[in-house]
């Protein structure tokens, strides 16, 4: 019997009537090997989109805060549950209890339970069937049961708070998903390196990280030093519980910064392929995931820190200061560019959203995580690819252009769409498409251009202005440089620093997904397809797309 693959709905927890159940009454239409008589008034059917519960008992149920449950509780008889939703099902002599996660409110989520009695003692055959059905159906071919995760909590994430979300939000999840879970803390800085050094592949499925950004950057960083890196990076899928200030990698794969939420797109997650960032600076080389950023993206990251005292606030702040104050952040830039017409990128970006979303409907998605080539993977080279540009160290390769951009205000390049829950910079952006998205934008626009600006990169529209350089790109190379002013600007430049809460700042600041790095020369070369996550839509991040033609 084909199942069908339906993707996962934009908001799981819709009102019954918003789903597609095919169910119409205790007659359904619906073939009798999808329903399962429970109790007396009671049915459990599999609608297309949902598991149905018919049970004419709700009517009438009490509840203490109505007249202390004296009188009858007007009620649905008809509870619809996503599929995407059914964390797990089964049947314990004739009980069968299915898990769910149901809302708790606009941005969280927590476990309910259906249980019902199977009281025709014939119907135990078909009911194990049934339970087996519903099953294949919260858990389709690309989507694995029972994932093994290796938990990493930081203590010090979301202020404190990391460890308080994962054991509220996020264990009971996966408890109720079956899933195998082992659970460590981190204890310093560098911790998950050493961790994702160590790991053995072939006993997790996934690495969670409950924390910021920081631990998934530590873990990828690990597994590149196995001593099989290329296939550690390939078994272990790296995922995100947001626990922290910075929750990219979740925003962008599993559309959410709620810990809960996070918890049931881990679980119902599909493997994809996703591409890593080398950086090489002076002998040193690891990978980034997110971003890197010269100017005033880097200058907010690291640059605001005395202004923590002002919250989220600081970012904001710190933005107008310097946009207003025309800050500037020279640099020489040499880019193997891939494409510089804003026009072509959004047709690409198109055509890449119509071909991932025609390979779901074709069902052509399956879980790789035993795929034939695993094997080759055990024999052959496995370690890191060959840089296709060199190092940092080696001539600057022929295929770049060189751009001196005295000038420059913000230099900001970018794997991922949201860089936070307001600021999808890179509206473009693919996970697997083997390229990067470079943001070049001169420190001599106007103020007026540069306020406009920050109000429209909720959506990425920011990338539309003329004043923005918008470019695909496939490696580059950095060389920034300490902005000397003017004599008649200096009092300014002092003043601005000290405005913004970079007033004991002596050096320049270079950002690598959020973390600070010397400010000298790097080299930047993207890494096809290296590591492994688990998404919601293979292909796609959890943004809608571009706007305008």
């Amino acid at each position: 019997m084909a199942m069908p693959n339906t993707p996962p709905p934009s908001n799981p927890f819709s009102d019954s009537a918003d789903i597609r159940s095919d169910v119409s009454g205790p007659a359904a239409s619906s073939d009798d090997a999808d329903t399962l008589t429970v109790d007396r008034n009671a049915t459990l059917t599999l609608g297309t989109d949902a598991l149905i519960v018919l049970d004419e008992g709700l009517r009438h149920r009490r509840k203490a805060d109505n007249c202390c449950g004296l009188l009858p509780q007007l009620a649905k008889t008809t509870q619809a549950i996503p599929f995407y939703n059914v964390l797990w099902a089964e049947l314990e002599d004739f009980e069968v209890t299915i898990k769910y996660a149901r809302s708790t409110g606009k941005n969280s989520c927590n476990v309910g339970t259906v249980s019902y009695t199977v009281i025709d003692k014939s119907l135990r055959v078909h009911a194990e069937r049934w339970v087996e059905r519903l099953l294949e159906r919260a858990y389709p071919p690309a989507t694995k049961r029972r994932r093994r995760v290796k938990v990493l909590v930081n203590p010090f994430g979301g202020q404190g708070y990391a460890a308080k979300l994962w054991q509220r939000d996020v264990e009971p999840i996966f408890a109720a998903a079956k899933s195998k879970v082992d659970v460590e803390r981190t204890a310093y800085h560098g911790h998950a390196i050493e961790i994702g050094e160590k790991l053995d592949v072939d006993a997790y499925d996934v690495v969670a990280c409950a924390s910021g950004d920081g631990l998934p950057h530590e873990v990828w960083n690990g597994l590149a030093k196995q001593r099989n890196p290329r296939r550690a990076m390939r078994k272990v899928a790296v995922v995100q519980i947001p626990c922290g200030s910075g929750n990219a990698l979740s925003l962008n794969f599993n559309g959410t910064d709620s810990p809960s939420l996070a918890a049931l797109a881990i679980v119902k997650g599909v493997r994809t392929p996703f591409d890593l960032v080398a950086i090489t600076q002076g002998d040193r080389k690891f990978y980034s995931f997110l971003s890197q950023a010269v100017g005033i993206i880097a200058e907010l990251d690291l640059g605001t820190e005395s202004l923590r005292w002002m919250g989220s606030l600081r970012f904001t702040w710190g933005a107008l200061v310097r946009l207003l104050g025309k800050s500037r952040y020279p640099a020489t830039i040499a880019v193997a560019v891939e494409s510089d017409d804003k026009q072509a990128i959004k047709a690409a970006y198109r055509n890449a959203v119509v071909e991932q979303e025609a390979a779901r409907a074709k069902m052509l998605l399956h879980d790789d995580t035993d795929d034939d080539d695993d094997s080759l993977l055990e024999t052959q080279n496995t370690g890191l690819p060959e840089l296709r540009y060199g190092t940092i160290q080696d001539d600057l390769p022929s295929a770049f252009q060189v751009e001196d951009q005295p000038s420059l205000g913000n230099f900001y390049v970018g794997n991922m769409c949201w860089m936070s829950p307001d600021n999808a910079f890179f509206p473009n952006a693919l996970p697997s498409d083997g390229k990067l998205d470079m943001v070049n934008i001169s420190g001599a626009i106007k103020r007026s251009t540069g306020l406009r600006m920050l109000m429209h990169i909720d959506d990425g529209s920011h990338v539309d202005f003329p004043e923005t350089s918008y470019r695909k790109v496939l490696a580059y190379r950095i060389t920034p440089r300490i902005y000397q002013p003017p004599p008649e600007r200096r009092l300014w430049s002092k003043f601005g620093r000290w405005l913004g809460g970079a007033a004991k700042q002596k050096v320049g600041l270079i950002s690598v997904d959020g973390e600070s790095v010397p400010f000298e020369p790097f080299q930047a070369e993207v890494v096809p397809r290296l590591a492994t996550v688990l998404s919601k839509r293979p292909g796609l991040y959890e943004f809608e797309g571009p706007k305008g033609s």
